[in-house]
């Protein structure tokens, strides 16, 4: 294998074609991150719709709804094992365009049955791409670059939950369900060719035995403590993100509010599109641990918000989670490249299995309490759960290993540095 020295490595690590600057770069990591998860939160903004299409409970169609990251744990553990050797670009698109198949049949069926197993489907498309993705930009961005181009891919993240879910919500209106549907099948195509023009070709920035041998093999990725610790984050964030913007739209519903009403409650994320890129500045300030601890507590003062009766106090609270939750996956996601080392696919499908795992019980266990026991209760067991996971980011402050990679004549060497010390 030709070997990569330094300077070739950090001349290609951009890892986009288009000869731009940084912000551009970041720009299109952001537009292929909204592309890829736009599908996942967009049918939440219609769920009462559904509901009354399918004539289900809330707790049957909510968790119909979610089956999607069901769909995407599955496919970001088989990634993460199999996914080593895979060429990352064509992984991505072709995943994309596959996405459009589920999607256009969702516009067909009324069946509860049917929909639920499209929707893991679309999950198991989603997640493959978005796990290809995260392997791709810790490979081609140097460390002082990936935090950044990592809370780039996360603030692609927001703009599908605000813009998807204000789509969604208008398309339903106007068009009905069915046309809702295709639309967004048109978007995975859109994501597809974006990929397919936009990345590089990856042969040779692929893991290969160099890397096997060095930094071991599965069990030695999952028996990191830190890891541990990180993958736990991942699953009590999202358990809190999809409990709360799953079920809140009843709330909202009991509150007096449209369906297209719904839709433009969700400019609530609008704060994070320009809050989610100071994950990086964050980490450099306050280290990872500390940065999920405090940013975790801000979407704890935000959940105490929805236990109003005051839209204005909820609509406060709502944007108070989504800062909190996607600057602290932010600051999760940026950890996990470094602990795994050259581990990267593999330690990135533990990440994501463990992150939408929780969705999926976040989707099923807070319907449940909603059902059974009332809002009130969804939000006190929320606000537990955020607790949990601001206790496993204190052990990620107290461990003082953090991994990262020097390439240097083409050798890939660990080095030890303080596990809240940013990469320079």
């Amino acid at each position: 294998m030709e070997k990569l020295d330094c300077a070739s490595l950090r001349a290609s690590a951009s890892g986009l074609v288009v000869p731009a600057g940084g912000r551009w770069h970041f720009g299109i990591i952001a537009l292929i991150a909204f592309l890829t998860l736009v599908d996942l939160f967009a049918a939440q903004a219609i769920l009462p719709s559904l509901q009354r299409e399918f004539g289900v409970s809330r707790a049957t169609m909510g968790f119909a709804v979610n089956a999607s990251t069901f769909g995407m744990a599955v496919a970001s553990l088989v990634v993460g094992i199999f996914g080593r050797d895979l060429d990352r670009r064509n992984g991505i698109w072709i995943s994309l365009a596959l996405l459009a198949v589920p999607t256009a049949l969702l516009s067909t069926t009324r069946d509860i049955a049917l929909f639920a197993g499209l929707r893991v489907a679309q999950g198991l498309c989603m997640a493959t791409a978005f796990t290809l993705t995260m392997a791709y930009l810790a490979e081609r961005f140097p460390a002082e670059r990936i935090t950044g181009a990592l809370a780039a891919y996360v603030t692609g993240n927001v703009a599908s939950n605000l813009f998807g879910r204000i789509l969604s919500a208008a398309v339903a209106d106007l068009g009905g369900l069915s046309i809702n549907f295709q639309t967004f099948a048109l978007l995975n195509l859109a994501g597809a060719a974006l990929v397919w023009t936009t990345l590089k070709r990856t042969e040779r920035m692929m893991p290969d035995q160099r890397g096997r041998a060095i930094n071991g093999s599965w069990p030695s990725v999952l028996g990191n403590r830190r890891l541990q610790s990180v993958l736990a984050i991942g699953f009590l964030i999202l358990f809190v993100f999809i409990g709360t913007y799953t079920y809140v739209n009843f709330r909202l519903v009991e509150l007096g509010l449209s369906p297209m009403q719904l839709g433009l409650i969700y400019f609530v994320f609008l704060p994070s599109l320009f809050t989610t890129p100071l994950g990086g500045l964050i980490a450099h300030r306050l280290g990872a641990g500390v940065g999920i601890i405090v940013t975790l507590f801000f979407a704890v003062l935000g959940l105490i918000a929805l236990l109003s009766n005051s839209l204005g106090v909820v609509l406060v609270g709502l944007a108070m989670i989504a800062i909190g939750t996607f600057l602290a996956q932010a600051l999760a996601t940026s950890q996990v490249g470094r602990i795994a080392g050259t581990e990267k696919a593999a330690a990135s499908g533990a990440y994501l299995a463990s992150y939408y795992t929780g969705g999926l019980f976040g989707s099923l266990l807070v319907g449940q309490l909603y059902d059974h026991f009332g809002w009130n209760a969804c939000v006190l067991a929320l606000v537990a759960t955020l607790a949990l996971a601001m206790l496993f980011a204190s052990a990620l402050r107290a461990e003082p290993v953090a991994i990262r990679s020097d390439y240097r004549n083409g050798q890939e060497t660990a080095l030890s540095k303080s596990a809240d010390q940013p990469h320079v």
